[in-house]
């Protein structure tokens, strides 16, 4: 246990079957504590029971004092399964517009029947006010407008008026009359600022739709919380990898739908401090893929019901394979590994098998069953599934049945490192496999007890599900433009050991295992980051440069009000030329959250690290600069094109990488190809100017600059992205302006 007054952070992860509740001791970054409950899915409270259950059970068995809580934070499922089980309110939904655009407005504010999932809808009223041009809209025909809403059994409002962005005023009148009224309310302005009167009215009423539930799943959760001694502030996972804090939840609960892989996600940033490779989240059904680059996850629009919403989502492909998937036979081999898990099958993995009677349980190498006592049956886990599918019956009493996964294939070819939570009974595996070898007509073991059959059927099987995730891992590399070479993938989740370590293998690619990979969800949760995103659309994104000083303040603003420590805070710009959208993303650790301050490695070991990121020997990389905090290294590396899977050099192609090493030892940032430079703060401006001017290239579209990077201290200042060097001077301006003078700045340019 750590001492009294640590810093201790809590992270809770609603899981399909288990809420899993972590502790962590900030000042370290160590595990001091893991619960778990089932899920509450069916209490009336709903999954807020589970998540109250966890955190009692967490305080207790780790003994922790409410005194040492700093930070505690949740996910929920309460939003997505009431979408996906239409448990939403009736909303009514009330246009405005000016007489010259309402024939427009009108049409595209009244939704009807909006669908959430399939088979599942949600039902609206709908009223329409016009207003007069340049004045408020009248309070009595609001009042009136509301009460036949509510007539129509209609118990929340979502208000939606055209070019609200623009002027919310009416909106904002709207909902407070709403209040006076008792009545729950959201504005088309409050979802988004983006223009799109159907898209913003959309999300707006699916927004009003949840509120009822999330804000008594959020009043209860915060009660329960309060009573336990806990005068942390309360934060919720968003959609998006951040966290929200519950007053944010209550107004925007539609943040948080969708936000299930978005804790893995977390943790692969802020726990294993990627900064830039593909991460894994394998669980019993499916795997949870993403990339990340420059340490920042890729995010993007959301569909609710088929349809688009103005919400952010991380970009996380499922695959239909994982850990307990599992296969289907014909023939004389393997022909298929899922979708159809030993989950949904009811079946134990033989990895897993409990003991049998008599027995006192453990690991073993030797087969517990007796090969006469051993069934090959042939199943369909659901009615419409094939009937190819391998279940094994073990004829004792009760009889068990199970069958064999990715995990079981795993164990057998060694690729389940010693305390991994997959490790399974190795002789009950071997076992196993000895049996679908004869069912397939295979030979049986040589004379030395070498299962040459055994080991083929588990590479077919483990190959047969890195097929099916290896296409998602390269679209990712490419759409992120990671060097396919250097990708790193890294696994989590309870099945991480079945699927990476031979994807990794199948690719070339390095691959490693999370450590706690098990509850790698809630260690997200309780290390992720308060986020808050602002969007606009703007005429001239290349000219709108005090548009987007004044988005970077007000979204800088925003984390700070929700307890980030300034100090932390880190503003990212993205410009969508085609769309004219400008995107302000800030993120900020909590006041509270201590520094991990381990054994520090020198300069040679810090050197080395870059150098095994690189694939290099560490004479070959040398160092370009360094800050107090940072330190860049380089090295001459030559790029490879791949023909027909071989990868080949190309004739004087040579790229000069960047690898960013921080005090810790971890690679923050790298670039395939860049250049930097150190300088100080009252330099800084004619430094970047000097890079990107060595560095942009010209084409049909014009100039293109190179993405610029600042380390100031131990913060990362991303400015790619940006269209033209005046934006860039432009942000980097006030972030250099709180620097003490002659403050060293280190300057990255990526092209």
């Amino acid at each position: 246990m750590t001492e009294q007054n640590a810093s201790i952070r809590i992270g809770i992860d609603v899981g399909g079957t288990f809420t899993h509740a972590v502790a962590i001791d900030a000042s370290g970054n160590k595990l001091i504590g893991k619960a778990k409950v089932p899920t509450s899915h069916s209490a009336p409270e709903g999954v807020a029971r589970g998540i109250v259950e966890a955190l009692h059970n967490l305080l207790e068995s780790a003994d922790i004092a409410s005194d040492q809580v700093s930070f505690i934070a949740h996910s929920t499922t309460q939003a997505t399964n009431a979408l996906l089980e239409g448990d939403v309110a009736k909303v009514g939904i009330l246009g405005m517009s000016t007489a010259a655009l309402a024939p427009l407005a009108k049409a595209a504010t009244k939704l009807g029947r909006v669908p959430l999932a399939q088979g599942i809808y949600m039902e609206t009223a709908h009223k329409f006010i016009v207003v007069p041009d340049k004045k408020p809209v009248s309070e009595a025909m609001v009042e009136s407008a509301i009460k036949e809403l509510s007539a129509q059994g209609c118990t929340v409002i979502a208000v939606s008026e055209a070019f609200s962005v623009d002027s919310p005023g009416n909106e904002e009148l709207v909902l407070s009359i709403c209040q006076r009224m008792n009545l729950l309310a959201t504005s088309g302005s409050e979802v988004s600022r983006l223009y799109g009167l159907k898209v913003r009215t959309r999300t707006a009423a699916i927004n009003a739709a949840i509120l009822p539930k999330m804000i008594e799943s959020a009043n209860l959760t915060e009660e329960s919380v309060r009573k336990s001694g806990i005068n942390a502030p309360i934060m919720i996972m968003r959609s998006d990898g951040g966290v929200m804090d519950i007053d944010s939840m209550r107004k925007r609960p539609i943040l948080s739908i969708l936000s299930g892989p978005a804790a893995g996600v977390a943790a692969a940033m802020m726990f294993l401090k990627i900064s830039d490779g593909v991460f894994l989240e394998v669980g019993g059904t499916s795997t949870d893929i993403s990339a990340i680059a420059n340490g920042r996850a890729l995010v993007r629009s959301a569909e609710i019901g088929g349809h688009k919403v103005y919400m952010r989502t991380l970009d996380v492909r499922t695959i239909g394979v994982a850990g307990g998937s599992m296969p289907r036979l014909s023939g004389s081999d393997v022909i298929d590994i899922g979708p159809r898990s030993a989950h949904i099958a009811g079946l134990k993995y033989a990895s897993f098998v409990p003991p049998l009677a008599g027995e006192s349980g453990g690991l073993t190498d030797s087969s517990r069953f007796a090969s006469n006592k051993l069934s090959v049956l042939l199943t369909k886990p659901l009615p419409k599934d094939p009937a190819d599918y391998l279940e094994l019956l073990l004829q004792e009493e009760p009889p068990v049945k199970f069958t064999l996964t990715p995990t079981c294939a795993s164990n057998l070819l060694g690729l389940v490192p010693d305390g991994d939570c997959a490790r399974g009974n190795l002789g009950d595996i071997k076992a196993g496999f000895a049996a679908i070898a004869k069912h397939l007509g295979k030979p049986v073991a040589d004379q030395a007890g070498i299962d040459a059959s055994s080991n083929e059927l588990a590479t077919r099987m483990l190959t047969l599900a890195a097929d099916k995730c290896i296409p998602t891992v390269k679209a990712l590399i490419a759409e992120h433009k990671l060097d396919s070479e250097l990708t790193v993938l890294v696994g989590g989740g309870g099945g991480a050991a079945a699927i990476v370590p031979f994807v990794g293998k199948t690719m070339g690619l390095t691959a490693t295992l999370a450590e706690h990979a098990d509850v790698i969800s809630a260690i997200g949760v309780a290390m992720a980051l308060i986020r808050e995103t602002i969007e606009k659309q703007v005429a001239s994104p290349a000219a709108a440069g005090e548009t987007i000083l004044a988005m970077r303040q007000e979204v800088f603003e925003a984390v700070h009000k929700m307890g980030a420590d300034p100090a932390t805070i880190e503003v990212h710009i993205e410009i969508d030329s085609k769309t004219s959208i400008v995107r302000a993303t800030a993120c900020g650790a909590s006041k509270a959250t201590g520094a991990a301050q381990g054994v520090r490695p020198d300069d040679q070991a810090r050197c080395e690290v870059a150098a095994k990121s690189l694939r290099l020997s560490a004479s070959d990389v040398s160092e370009v600069c360094r800050s107090n905090y940072f330190t860049i290294y380089g090295a001459k590396r030559k790029r490879h094109a791949e023909l027909f899977g071989i990868k080949l050099p190309i004739m004087g192609s040579e790229a000069f990488s960047l690898r960013v090493v921080d005090l810790e030892g971890v690679v923050r940032l790298q670039a395939t190809s860049g250049a930097a430079r150190s300088t100080t703060k009252e330099a800084a401006e004619d430094t970047i100017s000097e890079l990107i001017e060595a560095h942009s290239l010209w084409g049909d579209a014009g100039k293109t600059i190179p993405d610029i990077m600042l380390l100031l201290g131990a913060k990362i200042i991303d400015l790619s992205g940006l269209l033209n060097e005046s934006q860039v001077l432009t942000l980097a301006r006030p972030e250099l302006a709180s620097l003490p003078a002659n403050q060293n700045v280190l300057v990255l340019a990526k092209f």
